[in-house]
């Protein structure tokens, strides 16, 4: 038996993100709302954003050191339902990788750079 790959994903942590599905901010969602990336599950495909996905948890007391009672924090979303924003417009984008050959100590090594697909500015 072969052991499965993780797939590539193309948001990173601390990448900008949008999101592009699901309800509306009127309506109680979250489609439209900003936020970074704190953390990304490949193996799962989803990524955790910054005030995205708010869910309350209950927890009991001394589990995890503190006092019980209602939290809300943040749950992954699919990596589809979101999408990087552009650094020049603003608006959500699709991601592409730019390969350069750059010379280093008289080798020829080839880079890859993450490209927004909408005005062709380099991401960080």
């Amino acid at each position: 038996m072969a052991a499965h790959k993780t797939p590539k994903m193309k948001i990173k942590k601390n990448d900008l993100v949008q999101v592009i599905t699901g309800r509306t901010q009127a309506n109680g969602g979250d489609r439209g709302k900003t936020g970074r990336v704190i953390e990304v599950y490949p193996e799962r495909q989803r990524v955790l954003v910054e005030g995205i996905n708010r869910v309350t948890k209950h927890t009991r007391a001394g589990v995890g050191g503190g006092a019980g009672g209602i939290q809300t924090v943040e749950a992954p979303i699919h990596v589809s339902n979101v999408a990087l924003v552009d650094p020049e417009t603003n608006t959500p984008t699709r991601v592409r990788t730019r390969v350069e050959n750059v010379e280093r100590n008289g080798r020829q090594k080839a880079t890859r750079t993450r490209v927004a697909v909408r005005s062709g500015k380099d991401l960080a």
